[in-house]
């Protein structure tokens, strides 16, 4: 019998995590702050979450003892990031409230489904289509056309998983780049968008029904990995309010209970199109700590454990700059500026590209 949460959670109740990286760091910091504890569930020793959580299981996704007895010890549970296998959130969702429920899991987690659900709602995309083998693969680009994007339909962030298949490429090549050795497997071709910058937009909604929207934001990338996110995003108050009605009609659709970003392209032509969801807090989001009445976390947190969500309020603009690798050693010069708010993650070692960080720098709205 599937658990729901009726009532909101009372302080000194326990929310269950699926994942420790930063995002469930962050979301367990903001829990307690509310009075809630954290039981952060992941296969990693010593992650960044369980050095802020009051409780720690080390153990597989798969491991249904561990999962049984996680779930005797918390109120609900919700995760961090969307790679948690669906079989685990079914398998405690019989035990315990789970928000956002497998049903958002299993969409969000598998770009063919992403972009199914979003056509069969009238929510706009890329064209796309999914080839199972090189011969397929072949039939698709010559009806997409190049250039265009070959990606896993699953696992894979920050450019990982995918690869450009441009006029001169190799489609056995590219095959391989992305399937590796299989003869045959899942992927998705997607065509090349003409667009002048990505957005995104992190839309909440409550066991209530009321959804809560922030502003859309502007993301830059480099090698693949947001590098800055600004806000509020340079586009018209036309586009930024198409933009946020498509997640709230989203987050609806899918009777969201909890948080979801949702990235997009603002194309040449000023059309939006939704690249990606997230069924949790985002990168992108990360601003919301310094610049707004209630952070996404503390947003992200409310949702799940049933309490009526805070105001989207925006204080300040804003321009959230990640510290990737080596950046992290900046830490004094970053400080040195009293107008930057600096959040590190307690990771131990500062890999090329790994997130160890982020700063903010705060603009006061006049």
């Amino acid at each position: 019998m599937t658990k729901t949460l009726s009532a909101p959670l009372a302080p000194g109740s326990v929310i269950g995590i699926l994942g420790g990286g930063q995002l469930g760091r962050m979301a367990a910091s903001a829990a307690a702050e509310l009075g809630y504890h954290c039981h952060i569930f992941c296969p990693e020793e010593d992650c960044p979450a369980s050095e802020v959580s009051k409780y720690t299981t080390v153990a597989k996704y798969d491991d249904e003892k561990a999962l049984a007895t996680f779930a005797e010890h918390v109120d609900v549970v919700t995760y961090e990031f969307e790679n948690v296998p669906a079989k685990t959130a079914a398998f405690l969702i019989d035990r315990v409230p789970v928000n956002p429920g497998p049903n958002v899991l299993h969409i969000c987690q598998n770009r063919l489904r992403e972009k199914d659900f979003c056509n069969s709602i009238n929510v706009p995309t890329t064209r796309y289509a999914e080839a199972t083998n090189i011969e397929a693969l072949d039939r698709v680009v010559r009806d997409i056309g190049r250039p265009c994007v070959l990606k896993t339909t699953e696992m894979g962030y920050d450019g990982k998983g995918q690869t450009f298949i441009t006029p001169d490429t190799d489609l056995a090549v590219a095959w391989k780049t992305v399937a590796g050795d299989k003869e045959q497997a899942e992927t998705i071709i997607e065509a090349l968008v003409d667009f002048r910058m990505e957005i995104s937009v992190i839309v909440a909604r409550s066991i209530q029904g009321d959804c809560q929207a922030y502003i859309p934001v502007e993301n830059r990338h480099k090698n693949h990995i947001l590098d800055q996110t600004i806000v509020p995003a340079r586009i018209s108050q036309k586009i930024s309010d198409r933009a946020e009605a498509l997640a709230r009609h989203m987050a609806e659709e899918m009777q969201l209970v909890g948080m979801m970003a949702v990235e997009m392209f603002v194309t040449t032509d000023d059309e939006i199109l939704v690249n990606e969801i997230a069924p949790r807090p985002h990168n992108s989001g990360h601003w919301s700590m310094d610049a707004c009445v209630t952070s996404q976390f503390e947003q992200f947190i409310r949702a799940t454990a049933g309490l009526v969500l805070g105001s989207v309020y925006r204080h300040s603009d804003a321009v959230m700059t990640n510290l990737l690798g080596k950046d992290v050693d900046n830490w004094a010069e970053i400080l040195s500026d009293p107008a930057a708010k600096l959040h590190l993650y307690g990771k131990d070692e500062a890999k090329d590209g790994r997130k160890m960080g982020h700063v903010t720098k705060v603009i006061p709205r006049k």
